[in-house]
């Protein structure tokens, strides 16, 4: 499949006259546009998908073409902007559907994150009174490949929203065969038996610490020490466990790196227009994960926070994070 643009088809019956007013087939209508198919980007509800097209744009090179809602039911806009981790999540989605469409990998195969980066422009994400049209210009590097499989490659992004520029973007990822999975997750590798083991919900930060509205949507809990959290797995939540797994998936812990610099950032909204993450082993269901923030700043106005997940003593998950406020600039 080269595109998810779909051209409603003419028939016969299309051309049959309509009593009293002239009739247009379907042929003669622009172009229908649907999302790619869910199974593409690793997703279960179809709501979740936001990508609508992609075309090569050269050699290694390609244009990726998204939506983002007015609303979401996660990642929904704060104080006018919508939610940088939209971009993030459409980075997911676009990654996962080239590494299927562009390269072969079969639908089977795990993708997965080693490091990602974005750089954002906040005035291109005001929300406007129609969805917001996104073009991922997408271009490959590092390929490596283990024979003829594709094993792992970092895309650049270079993202578009209305033909305006929006971000800048890297991202880093692996490609694992199911049989090399099961034998690096070892027993976590058993879904069913993994997900026995999750521990019990933590008790949840106010919601209004970390720009949420409401407690099912929060992924930290207090510990009683400043800056440092608890990480709260919810794996009934909708959106970050679209479907079971038997980790804590990467956009939680991006998700939690926001949160965390809304709560060290104090009162009102910190927008993270820039963020660097990397990926350093799985989160495990069975064992609490804790979130540790140290605040600095950059000299031009921005909040920077280095943020640390660890379980069991060992870093899963570092990013640092620059912020600034929504009505600053």
């Amino acid at each position: 499949m080269a595109s998810a643009t779909l051209t409603a088809p003419s028939t016969a019956a299309d051309h049959r006259p309509s009593a009293g007013r002239e009739h247009r087939s379907l042929s003669d209508l622009p172009p229908l546009t649907t999302t790619v198919p869910r199974q593409y980007v690793h997703r279960t509800a179809v709501s979740e998908v936001f990508l609508t097209d992609w075309r090569r744009a050269g050699s290694g090179a390609w244009v990726v073409s998204a939506q983002w809602p007015r609303a979401h039911s996660f990642y929904g806009p704060v104080d006018g902007l919508h939610d940088p981790m939209l971009l993030v999540e459409t980075m997911r989605q676009a990654s996962i559907l080239l590494a299927h469409v562009a390269h072969g990998v079969p639908l089977d195969h795990p993708i997965i994150w080693q490091d990602l980066r974005y750089s954002v422009d906040p005035e291109a994400l005001r929300v406007t009174g129609a969805p917001a049209e996104i073009a991922l210009h997408i271009t490959d590097h590092a390929l490596l490949y283990r024979g003829r499989r594709l094993a792992g490659a970092r895309l650049r992004f270079h993202v578009l929203r209305d033909g305006a520029e929006l971000a800048t973007a890297e991202l880093n990822f692996a490609c694992q065969t199911p049989a090399v999975y099961r034998r690096l997750r070892g027993e976590y590798s058993d879904l069913q038996r993994a997900n026995a083991r999750t521990l019990d919900l933590a008790e949840p930060v106010a919601p209004r610490l970390v720009a949420r509205d409401r407690t099912s949507d929060v992924v930290l809990s207090p510990t009683g020490h400043a800056n440092r959290w608890q990480l709260r797995v919810n794996t009934a939540h909708p959106v970050l466990f679209d479907h079971p797994v038997d980790h804590a998936p990467g956009m939680l812990m991006v998700e939690a790196a926001r949160q965390a610099a809304h709560a060290a950032a104090g009162p009102g909204f910190a927008l993270p227009t820039d963020m660097e993450c990397s990926f350093h082993r799985y989160g495990e269901l069975d064992a609490p994960c804790w979130v540790e923030v140290t605040p600095g700043q950059d000299g031009r106005g921005r909040r920077l926070l280095d943020i640390d997940i660890q379980q069991n003593g060992r870093s899963v998950f570092t990013a640092r994070t620059a912020s600034r406020s929504a009505s600053a600039g």
